[in-house]
């Protein structure tokens, strides 16, 4: 199967501790993403978020990686992604030496989905400028690259200078995990383009609530647009082959969702020249989680011949 397919981790439910917020959980939905067949298992990354944010619409999260390292832990294929991880949040050397050590103690299986963000009160809480995310999510994937080379670097960056360091073990996967770009505006397009190994986009509005300030991407024109876009700058900054566009989650599994509206949906998605997406599993139970999951496995993944 050459389609990727993610779900989100339900760990971010907080108002159902006793389903979600245990180790037996993180064993029971991370052997059930994993038999089911999905590529790849998310979680989200929201360290200290606006209660005003909260209140309207918004979700808490875990720390992204220590929930993957406990995921990693119990399984043996699923991948790790973090979707997304907001990269201008942390020293980049920080964040490389958490993927990379990842990585390796898992045998390779690290998926970075990285994005810039777009909460100011939580940037603000982290002492981070918000109107600088841009150029420090260029700056901080350049630095991260280099950390992971295992060599002897140098990098000055904005606030910080390393004047010849280096970082071992470097990850299992070669040169890194692959970086997964999010964003829907042209900026994250030309970033996917020169710093990453994929697009991964936002369907807006069907997909998030009216609190996300991202650029629209609601119809299939806008998509095609995009995936355009990117081979356009491809040709103007000499980068042979385009991004892969992985969306992220795109269909919404609840107790009356359609085997077979989902299979037509991927395959719409892989007509307009999509590469991966995501199914959200919409329940407060743990064991109806992995039941759908299992479910959407048998009739889903293991049915899609594309």
């Amino acid at each position: 199967m050459t389609f990727t397919l993610s779900t989100t981790f339900p760990f971010d439910h907080v108002q159902h501790p006793d389903e979600f917020i245990s180790m037996d959980a993180v064993h029971e939905c991370a052997r059930a993403v994993e038999q089911a067949g999905f590529t790849a298992g998310t979680v989200t990354d929201h360290p200290v978020p606006s209660s005003r944010w909260l209140e309207s619409g918004g979700h808490y999260a875990q720390d992204p990686f220590v929930m993957l390292s406990m995921v990693g832990a119990v399984t043996t294929k699923l991948k790790l992604q973090t979707n997304i991880l907001v990269l201008p949040y942390r020293n980049p050397f920080i964040t490389a030496r958490m993927v990379s050590s990842l990585d390796r103690f898992t045998n390779g299986r690290v998926i970075l989905g990285l994005g810039a963000g777009y909460l100011k009160a939580e940037y603000k809480a982290l002492g981070v400028e918000f109107d600088n995310r841009n150029d420090l999510m260029d700056e901080y994937i350049q630095a991260m690259k280099l950390a992971w080379t295992g060599e002897d670097f140098e990098f000055e960056g904005t606030g910080y200078k390393a004047p010849g360091n280096r970082m071992l073990p470097t990850p299992v996967q070669n040169p890194h995990p692959p970086l997964l770009v999010g964003g829907n505006s042209k900026r994250a397009l030309r970033r996917a383009v020169e710093h990453g190994d994929a697009w991964h986009p936002f369907f807006v509005p069907k997909m998030v609530t009216d609190t996300a300030r991202t650029a629209n991407l609601s119809d299939d024109q806008d998509i095609l647009d995009a995936i355009a876009y990117m081979a356009d700058h491809c040709q103007k900054v000499g980068r042979a082959t385009p991004p892969k566009v992985v969306a992220s989650s795109t269909f919404t599994l609840k107790d009356d969702w359609s085997a077979q509206e989902a299979l037509d949906h991927y395959a719409h998605l892989k007509s307009l020249g999509v590469d991966g997406s995501g199914a959200s599993i919409s329940t407060q139970s743990r064991t109806e989680y992995c039941e759908h999951a299992l479910r959407f496995g048998e009739e889903v993944i293991a049915k899609l011949a594309f």
